[in-house]
């Protein structure tokens, strides 16, 4: 299956929230015909409106693709419109938080391919990364069709089993979140220590968005640039001997909540 065959038999996107807008971004950009584009969501966006895609119309009969970026609570009111596609002919990719392969299976019918993807929000820069992992019916061609599709926002991985979904989720899924909250402490320690509110956040958010960029480009790995950056005996060597003392934990901890919660919301 190639992107022509996308173009010729259609593209179903159920919701068109920031993650849908961002792949579709993505594949419009890439050269996907908007013709070939069907999009499902109760709100159309000024933005979506304007792509040329279908919008809340009629589904092609058997659509290469249906991509699932619905909210999982919505995902009962809004997943009945594409049962009827389910069976064999159209490969499922859900980038819903959550729901297990089975479950879908159970809502689609069996002998239906399902891909799960969690992707994240850096995904709507183009600096997203998404992990993906499949049911027994599909097929490696199905399976490369998924990573190009969301390499359009990112990174792809492919992981061994489901079960390692919740953790990565916890990672890379909620991970945004949590350097989000390093910059407003690291905000809220410089106010602290007295420097006027805006400064403090554009040092915080300069600091942060610069190192993951010098991480992104280096060959080297974290631990050496955190090495590169620690002179013996000065100041960053002072502030990581409180931070090391209980941040590994921390984060640990961290992890394993986000990932037991998605665990809670996948039974």
């Amino acid at each position: 299956m190639t992107y022509d065959d996308i173009a010729r038999r259609g593209l179903v996107l159920l919701g068109c929230g920031k993650m849908g807008s961002a792949m579709l971004a993505g594949w419009l950009a890439g050269g996907l015909p908007p013709a070939s584009v069907h999009v499902l969501t109760p709100n159309p966006s000024d933005w979506l409106r304007g792509t040329g895609v279908n919008i809340n119309g009629a589904l092609p009969e058997d659509p290469a693709i249906a991509l699932i970026a619905v909210k999982p609570q919505k995902m009962a009111e809004a997943l009945p419109r594409l049962v009827p596609l389910g069976g064999g002919a159209t490969l499922f990719v859900s980038v819903a938080a959550g729901l297990t392969l089975a479950r879908y299976e159970a809502m689609l019918g069996a002998g239906t391919p399902v891909v799960r993807a969690m992707p994240n929000t850096p995904s709507a820069v183009g600096r997203g990364i998404t992990a993906l992992v499949a049911n027994r019916d599909v097929t490696e061609a199905d399976m490369q069709l998924a990573e190009a599709l969301l390499s359009a926002v990112g990174e792809t991985v492919r992981l061994e089993a489901e079960d390692q979904m919740d953790t990565v989720s916890a990672i890379s899924g909620s991970g945004p979140a949590y350097v989000f909250h390093l910059i407003e402490a690291l905000a809220a320690a410089g106010i602290a220590e007295g420097l006027d509110p805006d400064l403090a956040m554009r040092l915080a958010r300069a600091t942060i968005t610069g190192a993951g960029e010098l991480a992104h480009q280096t060959p080297d790995t974290a631990e050496q640039l955190r090495v590169n950056v620690t002179s013996p005996g000065g100041m960053t060597a002072a502030g990581l001997a409180v931070l090391m003392a209980d941040l590994p934990d921390l984060v640990h901890r961290t992890v394993r909540a986000a990932a037991d919660r998605g665990r809670e919301l996948g039974a």
